[in-house]
């Protein structure tokens, strides 16, 4: 559907004023823009862009002084929110043995480059959800300095869990990578405690557990619930009072309802939810991160083989799962899990929740509006005066096809471009 902006809607916009010594403004004209809020397209996209926020939409607010960035046949949307990242890890290479030989530095700079490819495909913020050494937050703290290109990050330093467990290092010999709760590994209620205290301390954003077992670990199961019920809880509390959100990495049916029960703001994975666990979430508000293009790329031959058997397990029961979700109108949020495949494939996700079910504009929001949400930030997700200047342009109608969000010709972040079409 498309729609003019009306005159009502820019005699509600204020006519911006410009001080002098500020930015100069830019009006980025584009075909048309995706109203993500709406799921329709307005015509044509006229957006003015100074100091690095969304100033104005519409013609009455371009200032005479403003450089012009004509976009041509493109169209407009928000700059794309990836709620389940991994910047400073891929599976590659021998990767199973990494994290003995490896330093902080060497994922950071691995991050360095996963992020750049991760900006130039059109997503400008990421959750990232478990590092080493605290690889993420100098990455985070590199980017924000204008160091190395890449999205605005919300990281959480190492991801929580039990000895032994998915967040733990396991299959060494006893004395080999030993961690205890400044890495991530917590038993009990007060070692829990700490390990959140000490991520928060060294500039983690958000919190992530492993309420569950996983598939890319040597644990044998892939299901089965980890953390406590009271360590859980304990984890969330704690989190709170620091005003920091918990996501939980959770496969098994018991896991999820028990990190549910324990106050998550998300699910991650969710690859075993049944009925009862959909409406516990549902009621609760909580979010489920699919990571679910990932599902038909794994490559098993090049696997472990007890991780390829666990794979081949969760695969088909996460599926339906997901479907099982967006039935029962669990909020969706946009995750992918990117490192497990090739960084930068991420808009891949769209046509997976597509195939599940969703109309193009509900896939849409659940990197736009609903991550925005999950991450608890209120200045983007949207194209509207007073929100960063955080935009992509697309050829296509994305509220047609989804796939057209996998090619991004044009990316500005900030109010600065970083990408031009035909790069």
């Amino acid at each position: 559907m498309h729609r003019p902006v009306s005159a009502l809607i820019v005699a509600l916009l204020a006519v911006p004023t410009y001080t002098a010594g500020a930015q100069q403004p830019v009006v980025v004209r584009a075909a048309r823009m995706v109203d993500v809020a709406r799921g329709e397209l307005v015509t044509p996209a006229v957006v003015v862009v100074a100091d690095g926020k969304i100033v104005s939409i519409g013609a009455a607010g371009v200032p005479p002084n403003a450089r012009v960035v004509d976009l041509g046949d493109l169209t407009l949307l928000p700059g794309l929110i990836d709620a389940h990242t991994h910047l400073t890890y891929d599976i590659s290479g021998d990767w199973v043995s990494r994290s003995v030989r490896e330093l902080p530095a060497d994922a950071a700079l691995r991050g360095a480059r996963n992020a750049r490819v991760t900006l130039l495909a059109g997503f400008t913020t990421v959750r990232d959800v478990g590092s080493t050494g605290f690889a993420d937050v100098s990455l985070m703290k590199a980017i924000d300095a204008g160091l190395v290109p890449g999205p605005r990050m919300i990281p959480s330093a190492h991801a929580i869990g039990i000895t032994g467990g998915h967040c733990d290092d396991t299959g060494w010999a006893p004395g080999v990578n030993e961690l205890g709760p400044k890495d991530g590994v917590a038993d009990g209620v007060d070692e829990a405690i700490k390990a959140v205290r000490y991520q928060i301390k060294h500039g983690a954003k958000v919190i992530k557990v492993c309420a569950t077992a996983g598939v890319l670990s040597f644990d044998a199961t892939v299901g089965a619930q980890q953390l406590s019920d009271a360590e859980l809880q304990a984890i969330v509390q704690e989190a709170a009072r620091h005003g920091l959100k918990v996501a939980a990495h959770a496969h098994g049916t018991e896991g999820i309802k028990a990190a549910v029960r324990a106050g998550v703001a998300s699910i991650e994975h969710g690859s075993m939810i049944d009925d009862e666990a959909a409406a516990m979430m549902k009621r609760q508000g909580t979010y489920l991160v699919p990571t679910a293009y990932l599902l038909g790329t794994f490559k098993f031959d090049s696997l472990p083989p007890s991780i390829a058997a666990k794979a081949r397990q969760v695969i088909p029961l996460a599926q339906a799962s997901h479907r099982r979700a967006i039935r029962a109108g669990v909020k969706i949020a946009f995750g992918t899990d990117a490192a497990v495949y090739p960084h930068g494939d991420n808009a891949h996700e769209f046509a997976t929740y597509v195939a599940y079910g969703m109309r193009p504009a509900e896939a849409i929001r659940t990197a736009t509006l609903n991550a925005a949400d999950l991450l608890g930030v209120t200045d983007r997700g949207v194209i509207a005066p007073g929100k960063l200047a955080d935009l992509i342009a697309v050829r296509g109608n994305p509220l047609e096809d989804v796939r057209v969000l996998e090619q991004v010709p044009w990316v500005m972040k900030g109010g600065v471009v970083v990408k031009e079409p035909g790069e």
